[in-house]
């Protein structure tokens, strides 16, 4: 089991806070959030 650090996490949040300043509704964050998500899986698979 991996352990987040204080650090992980906050940046974390600071990336979620970026995207709903930068969204004009709830959809546009879900998208974009679920592009991360899928960028994250590639990444591991490589």
């Amino acid at each position: 089991m991996e352990v987040m650090t204080d650090k992980q996490f906050d940046k974390i949040l600071k990336m979620v806070s970026m995207i709903l300043d930068g969204c004009q509704d709830l959809e546009e964050a879900k998208a974009k959030v679920a592009e991360l998500l899928e960028d994250s899986k590639k990444e591991k698979a490589e």
